[in-house]
């Protein structure tokens, strides 16, 4: 804008914004200067600032002061932002080589802690950890231990056939012992029963036994037991197959064979351990059988059920001594 006053030159006014028009040369060049150098290197902690900016910020405010308008042909332009690009770590051949060897070594050292290689190879007890070192084992022995008797005791070992033997004595005497106490019991008359010919006579053989469900026999004995053919015996030697019977449960003896002696014994019967035909040989461990003959060895014949548990009937030769005798009820 031109002014005119009095015959001078016109002046110039500058436009704020614009007060380097028309300056010397070195105020126009002074802040373009100093601004690439600050943002050339901007102080730590601070942003970089532009020349444009710093030259708006540098002038506005006396334009400002003076009144004027500050005008720029652009918009101002946003602050640049300082970015820190990562650096990346690279694992050289180097780094590999020594985690491959560093770690199996460290590896191996916590799996043997006790133990220390020998120089000339191989593997010893560590001094750290050896317990004659630590004093684990520090034990005070008297003197007198070395001193004390030494006992060695004798042992016999006893034979199978040994124990068979004793086996068979124990029960020899026991049966003798029976005998005696029901000798002593009083005596009696017995039926002499003939010798007949061996042979499975027993008319239920077919019948269920006990342990199937089966019932009770006409003699009131569990039928293919033991004590059910004694008592079809004894009946058949005094010449009754079938009812009425002369023997059964109520007036020959109980349902269980062991305690038949006692039962022979309390009706006053005769036992022996001398075997007669037609009598019961009857066994300490719950079983009875009948005699068949004696023979002229000194054995025993004997016809008997269920001896093996097998509810069958069996033929078996026995020595005398093997069971106590109760003589066939008259």
């Amino acid at each position: 804008m031109l002014r005119y006053s009095h015959g001078r030159a016109p002046e110039v006014q500058l436009l704020s914004g614009d007060d380097t028009i028309g300056q010397p040369e070195r105020l126009r060049e002074r802040p373009r200067s100093e601004a690439r150098r600050r943002a050339a290197s901007p102080a730590a902690g601070s942003r970089s600032v532009g020349p444009a900016t710093w030259i708006t910020s540098r002038f506005a405010a006396p334009a400002a002061r003076r009144g004027g308008r500050t005008r720029s042909s652009a918009a101002p332009a946003s602050p640049p932002v300082a970015v820190r690009t990562p650096v990346r770590r690279q694992n050289g051949p180097v780094r590999v080589v020594a985690t491959v060897l560093v770690v199996p070594a460290l590896v191996g050292t916590i799996a043997l802690p006790a133990y220390a290689i020998m120089p000339g190879g191989g593997f010893t007890a560590s001094e750290r950890f050896s317990l004659s070192v630590a004093e684990a084992q520090d034990v005070d022995v008297s003197a007198l231990a070395s001193g004390a008797a030494v006992s060695n005791d004798g042992f016999a070992v006893t034979t199978k056939a040994q124990i068979e033997a004793e086996a068979a004595e124990a029960a020899a005497a026991e049966q003798s012992a029976w005998a005696a106490e029901l000798a002593s019991r009083g005596g009696g008359a017995y039926a002499n029963v003939t010798q007949q010919a061996e042979g499975d006579d027993y008319p239920w053989w077919y019948e269920t036994p006990d342990d199937y469900g089966g019932g009770l026999s006409p003699l009131r004995y569990y039928y293919r037991e033991c004590v059910d053919f004694v008592a079809w015996r004894l009946n058949r030697d005094a010449g009754v197959t079938s009812a009425p019977w002369k023997w059964d449960w109520g007036n020959l003896a109980s349902g269980s064979a062991y305690a038949w002696a006692d039962e022979w014994a309390s009706r006053g019967w005769p036992t022996s351990s001398t075997p007669v035909v037609g009598a019961v040989a009857w066994f300490p461990y719950n079983h009875v059988a009948y005699v068949q003959s004696v023979n002229a060895d000194g054995t025993v014949t004997i016809e008997e059920y269920n001896q093996n548990s097998d509810h069958s009937y069996h033929v078996r030769t026995i020595s005398a001594g093997s069971a106590l005798y109760l003589y066939p009820p008259a």
